[in-house]
């Protein structure tokens, strides 16, 4: 992390000194009223480095009184997934205040770091849930690299898990298992659905939606990032063309571009000028599957002419799902032209 370490007088300037060892993994410069050299920046008012300190670092340590700090930060507020990690702590060292951005932002982690590594030191967290130990979903799509859409909705999420009580989680077999496996995780705080088993949802509980695709309403949903596209097309293809189905694939899927970490197809299609253009001009990795790899899956897929022509199962939904991470087809095969497109995480 790039963290600012804001003092008000010698006492506390003295006291990041002896801080800085403790941060020494991370990239630290220290605002004070003395020094000015290296990564120490001298200033005459702590609200002139407030908008550097904002917009450039990801954290900000304060070792100042709180009711000082509150009032500096008020007017740079802006929501909490943008916010950098603010943290309070005492002269002596001896205690720490998360106080904003515990979660997206890192204050949590950071406080929880410094208390491990200097000795006798309190951590303050005030966030309900890291307190009685408790499942995040903040926490849960930061630590996998997953973004959130509707995070106004995180707070009855989080509040129904925090009350003990019931919580819909709407996804598939793989995300199921990789949230049991996270840390609060308790069994009576959730209920799961497969997409195919929406008509059982009740209305009247939170939900959070798990699934690459950005659903068209403002319940929570936690996106996986790293999509793999399966990509099948007739011989001699243009990049133009495979671009136009890619961009109409992702409008009509609710799906952004940058999502896609991979390509993927047959071995036959190794040569083929347009697909190989493609991946260059979107600059992302192409992997190709041999016959038997697709026939090794034991999945069935969509009816395809592959095989009729190669005496193999398909190419898009196959070749997508070879490549994927959790070996998830969450999108079959659509066709565009001569394109045809499957989409797997």
């Amino acid at each position: 992390m790039k963290i600012a370490i804001a003092t008000i007088n010698n006492p506390s300037l003295e006291a990041a000194k002896k801080l800085l060892p403790f941060l020494s993994e991370h990239e630290c410069h220290v605002f004070n009223k003395a020094e000015d050299e290296g990564n120490f920046h001298k200033f005459n008012k702590v609200d002139d480095i407030m908008p550097t300190a904002w917009a450039e670092f990801d954290a900000i340590i304060f070792i100042m009184a709180t009711g000082a700090v509150i009032r500096k930060i008020a007017p740079h507020l802006k929501d909490k997934a943008t916010d950098p990690a603010v943290l309070i702590m005492t002269l002596d060292l001896q205690r720490v205040i998360p106080l904003l951005s515990g979660h997206l932002g890192g204050a949590n982690e950071l406080a929880n770091e410094l208390t491990h590594k200097i000795k006798g030191c309190v951590n303050f967290v005030t966030t309900a849930s890291d307190q009685i130990k408790v499942l995040a979903f903040d926490m849960f799509a930061k630590k996998h690299g997953f973004t959130i859409s509707n995070l106004k909705s995180l707070a009855e999420v989080s509040n129904a898990i925090i009350n003990k009580k019931k919580v819909q989680v709407i996804t598939y077999p793989c995300m199921i298992t990789t949230l049991k496996e996270f840390e609060g995780y308790k069994e009576e705080n959730f209920t799961f659905f497969m997409p195919d088993d929406l008509q059982n949802i009740d209305e009247n509980i939170p939900k959070v939606y798990i699934t690459p695709q950005k659903l068209p309403h403002t319940t929570l949903q936690i996106h996986p990032q790293e999509i793999v596209l399966g990509l099948g097309m007739n011989r001699g293809t243009s990049a133009e063309e495979i671009n136009k189905a890619v961009q109409r694939f992702c409008f009509e899927h609710g799906l952004e571009k940058k999502q896609i970490s991979k390509l993927a197809s047959f071995t036959a299609k190794a040569d083929e000028e347009g697909l190989l253009s493609y991946a260059k001009s979107v600059d992302t990795a192409l992997e190709f599957f041999s016959e038997d790899a697709i026939n090794a899956l034991t999945q069935e897929f969509s009816p395809s002419q592959a095989t009729k022509f190669f005496n193999i199962k398909g190419v898009a939904e196959p070749a997508s799902l070879l490549a994927s991470k959790y070996k998830t087809l969450f999108l079959s095969k659509r066709i565009y032209g001569g394109v045809t497109i499957a989409a797997s995480f």
